[in-house]
């Protein structure tokens, strides 16, 4: 039988993963991918499916709420992706974090109460992050975070998903609304928005350029091969218990130095790419994700993000396509220069990715 998923964000760094998964591993799904193509959403990711007959893409906002109502009534269920995801660009634009991650969520949340009905049994499956967790201190390395750990966000990004995760369980015990969450820690893999450390890292070194490693490089961050998250977002959106929330990590705490040095041993470099930079203002000392939970309930364990071999076939995937990656940064850098005057006056939903 057929079962027909709704993907916001779906070509973006997971978004676009995602879909890839799903139609080689599941032959009886349908997707549909609703993308607001915003910076961080690349057509190219996913420009070899243009015809396949289980999947369909629509340029669109999630704050458009008769579309989504539209796509909703097509629809067995929802894995939504759509977010803005970076700390600094956070920093500079909360306004656009808020818009897009909460009142988005909540747009999407509502259509799907409408649409579905109180207790129809239609998933909705809300994509987090462990950063809503906030800090863990460098010398508790026993010290994870659990999904009983309580919320404390330390910049505008994690905030705005803490809210959106909140809206979604409100409409899970009001609204009785299908609801599953997730949270995972820091993704890699091909296909990710080279403004992101492992990407940008591996781009810069592949053109000459040094590396900007933040403050002392000693934060550090449990790393997820994004093929792994995929996996693991389809098994909750299937078997996980509705209103609940399960942590998604890969086993794979590395600082962030120890990540440069890795990258630069596996690209032939060495410390003399590296250059300090200021720290980023809200800058979390560590993540450490306890997966415990999707393991016991669900019987899932991530296989594909061991270090360094995961890490070194992702720097592999960016040297074999650089076509891509000049296109992306080409495309941003453009972007950057437009005038101020010709962004769009209408908040947009950006493409889910997550590092």
């Amino acid at each position: 039988m057929s079962y027909r998923l709704l993907i916001t964000g779906g070509c973006g760094f997971i978004g676009s993963n995602l879909v890839r998964y799903l139609l080689d591993t599941e032959p009886e799904i349908r997707l549909c991918n609703l993308d607001a193509l915003t910076y961080s959403g690349n057509p190219a990711n996913l420009q070899d499916l243009a015809g396949h007959p289980r999947y369909r893409f629509v340029h669109g906002n999630i704050l458009d709420r008769p579309l989504v109502e539209g796509l909703l009534r097509e629809s067995d269920g929802v894995a939504h992706l759509a977010a803005e995801s970076h700390v600094d660009r956070s920093i500079l634009d909360s306004r656009t974090f808020v818009e897009s991650n909460v009142l988005g969520t909540q747009t999407l949340l509502d259509a799907a109460r409408t649409v579905w009905g109180r207790g129809s049994g239609k998933r909705f499956l809300h994509v987090s992050t462990d950063e809503v967790y906030g800090s863990l201190p460098l010398d508790r390395p026993d010290l994870k975070f659990t999904e009983q750990s309580p919320l404390h966000t330390n910049s505008p990004y994690s905030a705005s998903k803490a809210g959106s995760d909140l809206l979604a369980l409100a409409y899970h015990q009001t609204h009785d609304l299908n609801v599953v969450i997730t949270r995972c820690s820091n993704n890699f893999g091909p296909y990710q928005f080279p403004e992101k450390v492992i990407p940008l890292f591996v781009t810069n070194l592949l053109e000459g350029e040094p590396v900007p490693l933040y403050g002392d490089g000693l934060n550090v961050r449990d790393w997820l091969h994004v093929v792994d998250h995929c996996e693991a977002l389809w098994r909750v959106l299937r078997d996980g218990r509705s209103g609940e929330v399960y942590n998604i990590g890969g086993n794979n705490e590395r600082s962030n130095l120890e990540l440069t040095r890795t990258i630069l041993e596996l690209l032939g470099k060495d410390e003399r790419s590296i250059r300090y930079v200021p720290d980023r203002l809200g800058h979390d000392r560590r993540y450490a994700i306890d997966a415990g939970k999707i393991r016991e309930e669900i019987g899932w364990e991530p296989s594909r993000s061991a270090w360094p071999g995961a890490l070194a076939k992702t720097i592999r995937w960016y040297v074999e396509h650089p076509d891509w990656w000049r296109a992306v940064r080409e495309r941003n850098r453009q972007r950057d220069l437009e005038p101020a005057e010709a962004a769009p006056a209408a908040p947009v939903a950006a493409s889910g990715q997550r590092s």
